[in-house]
């Protein structure tokens, strides 16, 4: 697994290694099978550890968190709204103007090409964003 080239990049890296560890049961699973697979489609994402135990996933800025509760694994774009989500994959905070989020409940298997390719929008989005930033000073 890439940590990220921040200096808690190690530590936020073990932090949800071992978040997956303490979930012990379908939400740990589906944790690190996202991770794998965020990694997988973006091999320069950063992971961050934020807002006392979120664990989340940068690229030019946040790309997504992923947040565990007792019915459901969320994961949150940050700019999910303003990325193309041809497979409707977004299930859960679809009426925000900026994010969207994936609901997982145990079980269900998420389309992984699609997904990565959400990855990869959120990352580009992010990369244009800081472009335009840049352009402005």
């Amino acid at each position: 697994m890439n940590s990220t080239g921040r200096p808690n990049g190690g530590a936020a890296s073990a932090n949800i290694t071992k978040r997956i560890q303490e979930l012990g049961d379908w939400r740990g699973e589906t944790l690190a099978r996202v991770r794998q697979l965020i990694h997988d489609a973006d091999p320069d994402i950063e992971e961050e550890w934020k807002w006392r135990g979120t664990p989340v996933w940068s690229h030019d800025g946040i790309v997504c968190t992923v947040e565990s509760y007792k019915e459901v694994v969320k994961l949150t774009f940050a700019r999910g709204a303003s990325i193309e989500d041809p497979k409707q994959l977004f299930n859960s905070s679809l009426e925000g103007n900026t994010r969207r989020a994936i609901d997982l409940l145990e079980g269900e298997k998420i389309d992984e090409p699609a997904f990565k390719q959400l990855i990869r929008a959120a990352a580009a989005a992010n990369s244009a964003a800081r472009a335009q930033r840049a352009k402005k000073k």
